[in-house]
C-alpha cells in the first residue's frame, strides 16, 4: 500500500514536469512563429498580435503550473 502511494506521488511529479516542458516548448514555438509573421507580413495582419496573445496566455499558464506544483509539494526547488 505504501509503495503504491509513493509510486503515485512520483507519477504526479513526473506529469507536472512533462506539462511544464510541453508548455515551455509551446511558448518557444509561439515566439518563433511571431518572428516569422513579423518578417513575412510587414505589419499588414493581426497574426503577430495573435501570436503574442497566445504566448502571454501560455506564460500565465506556466506560472500557474509552477505555483500549483510548488504549493502542493510536487515541485521542489533545488538547494544550491
Amino acid at each position: 500500500m505504501l509503495e503504491s502511494v509513493h509510486y503515485q506521488h512520483q507519477r504526479i511529479r513526473f506529469m507536472f514536469k512533462i506539462l511544464i516542458i510541453i508548455n515551455l516548448a509551446l511558448i518557444i514555438i509561439s515566439l518563433f512563429s511571431g518572428v516569422v509573421f513579423l518578417a513575412k507580413d510587414n505589419g499588414n495582419s493581426n497574426r503577430i498580435v495573435t501570436s503574442l496573445t497566445i504566448r502571454v496566455g501560455l506564460s500565465i499558464c506556466l506560472i500557474c503550473l509552477l505555483l500549483i506544483g510548488y504549493y502542493t509539494g510536487n515541485l521542489q526547488p533545488n538547494n544550491i
